[in-house]
């Protein structure tokens, strides 16, 4: 099995593309808000804040309609999903909209997030099996950490050029071009259908039941918490560097490393590794994602160390590709969209208060220690995994 058989089922090979198209959008908005909102406060608290506000209220659009994934038809879910992307890019490059207005925007935007990424993940899940599905999903973890990759080093760059406000009229072209791309190419796929109070009923009770499942409720937690744990700390970069002194690109580039660390471990776990030694790579995986950044307490540390640092963090995240596949195999196939949905939902509402807290932090603490702090709270989470649910894990 090779990735190239992988990319021939058109249905992945549309999502993939229009997927890697809307995360680079997704970051260079991020990025430059986050620079933009920081220029015009001076609040590290408010650049956390920015950096992640479009995690935390997708809470309410996965919680409440989870399964329009599996009641709508993933072309046009997944097409107006990006579309609204766009329109609120659009207002936001071209509008000079105070900043609480800006984030305000992005929040209830971010509440259709959960929905395109359940739909997303039931397609995948539906047209591909077995190894397959690893190849699949790790092709799409070393797809998503390019476009980050070139988001988070372009952001700097493109702030520097173009400005905040250009910038995020990039970002909003290449949503406008992934909503496109996916209308009109992607095979129309059956669905159940629904109204929306039904959506709304079968979305409580499937996220209920989904919860209660002990093994699936352990996969959900293991994938999110120490990646809520690692934006926490990345939240801080721009900061983080602002406070040594350094160029605003330097924050792209630090923001860069992480992703080029994620597209390593995807390509090595999910190319080469076979399904026993991903199983037994687990556990040091998932403590590899937050490890090194207790190294950021080291004062001063050099920038090319902390890149480094990053870089490894970020080859962490490989674990996932053991815990995808039993969560797929395990999620009964008619909800499969909510199933991802909820994943999303909570990865993404984990994600949202990290950053918060983290900024909150830097109130009390230096950013540095901060930052390290983040990896210490990643690992002991991995510890706590370890002993408690032993078993869950090393099934996978």
């Amino acid at each position: 099995m090779t990735y190239t058989r992988v990319l021939a089922d058109p249905s992945y090979r549309v999502l993939f593309a229009s997927r890697t198209l809307a995360i680079t959008a997704d970051t260079l908005r991020i990025v430059a808000l986050s620079v933009l909102v920081f220029a015009l406060t001076g609040s590290t608290l408010l650049a956390a804040v920015a950096y992640g506000i479009s995690f935390l209220p997708q809470l309410i659009g996965g919680s409440l309609l989870g399964a329009v994934a599996d009641l709508l038809p993933p072309r046009q879910l997944i097409a107006l999903g990006y579309g609204v992307e766009f329109g609120s890019g659009l207002l936001l490059a071209l509008a000079d909209l105070p900043v609480w207005l800006s984030l305000t925007l992005v929040a209830v935007v971010s509440m259709v997030t959960p929905l395109v990424n359940g739909a997303v993940g039931r397609v995948v899940a539906d047209v591909l099996s077995g190894e397959s599905y690893v190849l699949g999903r790790s092709l799409f973890n070393l797809a998503s950490s390019a476009a980050q990759l070139i988001g988070m080093a372009g952001a700097g760059a493109a702030v520097a050029v173009l400005g905040a406000h250009h910038a995020m009229l990039v970002s909003a072209v290449l949503h406008l071009v992934a909503a496109t791309w996916v209308r009109l190419r992607l095979p129309d796929l059956r669905v159940t259908g629904g109204t929306l109070a039904a959506a709304v009923r079968r979305s409580w009770a499937g996220n209920r039941e989904l919860l209660r499942d002990r093994t699936i409720r352990a996969l959900i937690l293991a994938q999110w918490l120490p990646p809520a744990c690692v934006t926490g700390a990345e939240s801080l970069i721009v900061p983080y560097v602002a406070v040594r002194g350094l160029p605003v690109e330097t924050g792209g580039l630090l923001l860069a490393c992480m992703p080029v660390g994620m597209m390593i471990g995807s390509w090595l776990v999910g190319r080469w590794v076979g399904a026993s030694t991903r199983r037994r790579l687990l556990v040091p995986l998932m403590t590899v994602v937050g490890l090194p950044l207790v190294g950021f307490a080291v004062a001063g540390l050099p920038v090319v160390v902390c890149g480094a640092l990053l870089v490894v963090a970020g080859t962490g995240f490989s674990y996932g590709l053991a815990i995808q596949q039993r969560f797929r195999d395990l999620v009964p196939a008619d909800h499969r969209g909510q199933a991802f949905s909820l994943l999303s939902t909570g990865l993404m509402t984990a994600q949202g208060l990290s950053p918060a807290l983290a900024g909150a932090l830097t109130g009390i603490l230096p950013v540095a220690q901060v930052i390290a702090l983040c990896g210490v709270v990643s690992v002991a989470a991995v510890i706590l995994f370890r002993l408690r649910a032993t078993d869950v894990l090393e099934s996978c």
